[in-house]
């Protein structure tokens, strides 16, 4: 993992202004060339990195330049989402409890240790921001301006949401070395697996989805 940042180029660029917009559909013609996005990363036991041990990573984007993803089964603490939105003069202290239910319950995760000061809202494709929102596949895009903590607040948002505080970046070359050395599976993503708000539980479901039984791990690398 590179933790700071310094090595991701390209990559690190796109994801902070995300300048440069997929179409609909790229992620199929990424599988094709080797590439991960809109796949679930899954730590293997042997990882031997804390930061990243039985986490599940939602797969933004990977090409030649780099890669860049969001840890979507590790809760940032006792963040609460609302006062958050207070924090940031989304909305005023006393509008709390006029928040619609899905921003009341909305997840606050730990996207991974790249940027932790910076917010990613991972969400479902019936919401779109033109220049700002990347469609990964199909149904999952991502977002990372203030504009859609707005439409939340307002219940104009995505049915499904989650707000990542950090990502996981990797250098050109670095997840495939990193794979090659036994230190992730990877797996189609659902949207259950994604936006569930069954975080603890999102390790085994992700192993059992392809058919691993985590006691049964070895250190052969394995793909699904």
């Amino acid at each position: 993992m590179d933790p700071q940042g310094k090595k991701t180029g390209d990559m690190r660029r796109k994801v902070a202004g995300l300048g440069n917009i997929k179409p609909a559909g790229a992620s199929e013609h990424s599988s094709a060339r080797g590439y991960l996005d809109g796949r679930l990363l899954i730590a293997m036991p042997v990882m031997g990195d804390p930061r990243f041990e039985r986490s599940v990573i939602y797969m933004c984007a990977h090409s030649a330049d780099g890669a860049m993803g969001i840890m979507v089964n590790r809760p940032a603490g006792s963040i609460d989402f609302p006062e958050l939105l207070v924090q940031l003069n989304i909305i005023d202290k006393d509008d709390q409890i006029k928040l619609p239910e899905n921003a009341e319950s909305m997840q606050v995760l730990r996207g991974g240790p790249v940027e932790t000061g910076r917010g990613f809202v991972l969400h479902s494709s019936d919401f779109f921001l033109e220049n700002a929102t990347l469609r990964i596949d199909d149904g999952i895009c991502l977002t990372a301006t203030v504009d859609i903590l707005k439409a939340i607040a307002k219940g104009a948002g995505p049915k499904h949401a989650i707000l990542a505080l950090g990502y996981a970046g990797w250098a050109p070359g670095q997840l495939e070395t990193e794979i090659q050395g036994n230190g992730w599976l990877h797996c189609d993503a659902d949207a259950d697996l994604v936006f569930g708000d069954d975080v603890n539980d999102k390790y085994s479901r992700a192993l059992r989805k392809i058919g691993i039984d985590p006691g049964m791990l070895s250190n052969e690398a394995g793909h699904a």
